[in-house]
């Protein structure tokens, strides 16, 4: 069985060249596309999307997803917004040659909104499903898809609907080990951040997330894309209205993104597996 490593390489640096560098070192040959030189993928034009494309395929590195803002809006926003928002992510992706778009389910939903909830993500699993691409629903807080529950609620009402699963993100939420487990069960990929019960973010493993206990669950190959938040970074403001709580301190995004990278891959080790070319192999 073997593990690929993703990262949003925002978080290492603003400046596209500069991600790209913090990929490398780091052996990471996977990007999920977040924002690039102060630009949040939603802006980004059909003109920088090309530039960017020959820039990480000349790099040897692929996108593995989107990290995309869609359905990170009010129910009561207009939906024809987020209908345009997501034929822009599609032509993206064209360019990108990805798969996926990683999306969340509106803020300000109560259990009242269930039903409207699960008509916009029909309406969007649809219309990406025409052209290859599969929607992944991250859980968080502040969203309708943020417990255990609510999240199952989704995936069996949306049947073209997929799933990103985020430890942190259901810690963040008072989720417990067995409700998460179920989920990270179904999930399409995985993102790694941890956070301690007092809303600390800490390196993989050092959490409550249960880092190692997810590596040790996975019966396929899979792919994990490191989003540590152990720095404030440049766009932040822009994707989470909530304040950053960090139990370290770091000079640089750029070391904060190293130690991320180191973190992971000693979890990997300590589980069982190596580092072969572009992949790590179970022993």
């Amino acid at each position: 069985m073997k593990i690929e490593l993703c990262a949003f390489a925002d978080e290492a640096a603003d400046r596209l060249d500069d991600q790209i560098a913090a990929l490398q070192r780091n052996g990471i040959h996977k990007i999920e596309l977040r924002s690039m030189d102060g630009k949040n993928v939603k802006l980004l034009s059909t003109s920088d999307a090309k530039k960017a494309a020959a820039a990480l395929s000349a790099a040897g590195i692929a996108v593995h997803a989107m990290g995309s803002m869609l359905g990170k809006s009010q129910i009561t926003a207009d939906f024809d917004e987020e209908e345009k928002h997501l034929l822009h992510l599609l032509s993206l992706c064209e360019i990108f040659s990805c798969k996926r778009i990683r999306m969340f389910s509106f803020y300000g939903t109560t259990d009242a909104d269930a039903g409207e909830v699960v008509r916009r993500l029909r309406i969007l699993a649809d219309t990406a499903e025409k052209v290859g691409v599969v929607l992944c629903h991250e859980n968080e807080k502040d969203v309708f898809g943020d417990t255990a529950a609510r999240v199952a609620y989704l995936l069996e009402r949306v049947p073209k609907l997929a799933s990103v699963y985020d430890p942190a993100n259901y810690i963040q939420v008072g989720e417990t080990p067995d409700n998460m487990a179920r989920l990270a069960e179904r999930a399409t990929y995985y993102h790694i951040k941890d956070v301690l019960k007092t809303g600390e973010l800490v390196p993989a493993g050092e959490g409550d997330g249960d880092i190692a206990g997810l590596i040790r669950s996975l019966r396929e190959d899979a792919v994990l894309t490191l989003e540590p938040h152990l720095a404030v970074f440049s766009g932040y403001a822009a994707i989470d209205n909530h304040q950053m709580k960090n139990k370290y301190s770091f000079a640089t995004n750029g070391e904060a993104f190293d130690a991320a990278a180191a973190a992971l891959k000693n979890v990997l080790r300590q589980n069982g597996y190596r580092e072969d070319g572009v992949a790590w192999i179970r022993r």
